[in-house]
């Protein structure tokens, strides 16, 4: 079929280079060529070293750590693209980094999701393709289209090999109940609820248990790991409900900071799965760490919007 943007092109940043490969490997295309270095004092340059006149061009760059210099590079690379006549430019973020703050909590905040957005459209964006946002409403920032994928296919199936009669679906916290129920609808399986709160020190404490997990397989679910401290909270009050030492965790993105290892390497823990939208480094793997790749869905989506089909197939 005949493409009113041109031919599919996908570049990428320094920040996750080997999801970059894996995708165009999925794609069957060689990857655009893009040369990436830093003057004397920090500043990021960007050079593309083929025509991108014209071409459907799709930026692969998570702004994970460091946030500011990835995120930053992504949106040179998009006014770099802008400027060259691209005929579209997608930007795919697979973790979005800033998404904490969608709304002000307290007087004098920022709200950096739509801070991001508005950075993104203003470089040149014309298009967003992301997973997992950690607050759903900032796809609503934008006044661009957003493709909002969920890695749950990817766990359910993962898991679903596993034939986890047993277990229970769990939410962490009151923020997890609707991925938790999405995932427990898939496979079938009861869910359960752990209510936590803040305390004034800034910690997290369990208050509730709804839903029966004594003598179950505990199956966690999150967006993002960052501290662990929500999920091993959970953990320890799961262990007290005599939920069976054998807990699954799922979380889209692992972030991994300070002590989250740590606290997830422990016994009681069988499996943490996520996905490698953040690459991880040698020093942030431990044994019970599974990872998942998101490039098959990502590459299946890129194929779908270059194509000008529907995305929605994927989230089935």
């Amino acid at each position: 079929m005949v493409d009113s943007y041109g031919e599919l092109k996908v570049f990428f940043g320094s920040a996750h280079p080997e999801l970059g490969e894996e995708i165009v490997q999925h794609l069957g295309i060689p990857p655009g060529k893009v040369t990436l270095e830093r003057f004397a004092d920090g500043e990021i340059y960007v050079r593309y070293l083929e025509n991108a006149r014209g071409v459907d061009a799709f930026l692969i760059q998570p702004t994970c750590h460091p946030v500011n210099e990835n995120l930053m590079e992504l949106l040179i690379m998009i006014d770099a693209l802008r400027r060259a006549s691209a005929g579209r430019i997608t930007a795919v973020i697979p973790y979005f980094g800033y998404a904490r703050k969608d709304k002000k909590d307290a007087p004098r905040e920022p709200i950096t999701g739509r801070l991001v957005s508005d950075l993104l459209v203003c470089a040149g964006a014309q298009r967003i393709l992301t997973i997992d946002l950690h607050a759903e409403q900032i796809e609503g920032f934008f006044n661009i289209p957003v493709d909002h994928l969920r890695a749950l296919p990817l766990f359910s199936r993962y898991l679903s090999e596993k034939a986890l009669d047993q277990a229970v679906v769990v939410a962490p916290d009151d923020g997890a109940v609707k991925r938790a129920k999405e995932l427990a609808d898939r496979l079938n399986l009861p869910l359960a609820l752990i209510f936590q709160r803040r305390t004034s020190s800034g910690s997290k404490e369990p208050v509730q248990v709804v839903g029966e997990v004594e003598g179950r397989i505990p199956i966690l679910i999150e967006d993002i790991i960052s501290t662990a401290e929500t999920v091993t909270i959970a953990v320890d009050v799961l262990m007290e409900r005599h939920a069976r030492p054998e807990v699954y965790i799922c979380a889209t993105h692992p972030v991994l900071a300070g002590p989250a290892v740590e606290r997830l390497n422990r016994e009681e823990i069988r499996e943490v799965i996520v996905t490698n939208t953040i690459p991880i480094p040698p020093h942030k793997r431990f044994p019970q760490l599974v990872v998942l790749s998101a490039a098959p869905l990502l590459a299946d989506a890129i194929q779908r919007i270059h194509e000008h089909r529907s995305v929605s197939a994927l989230f089935t």
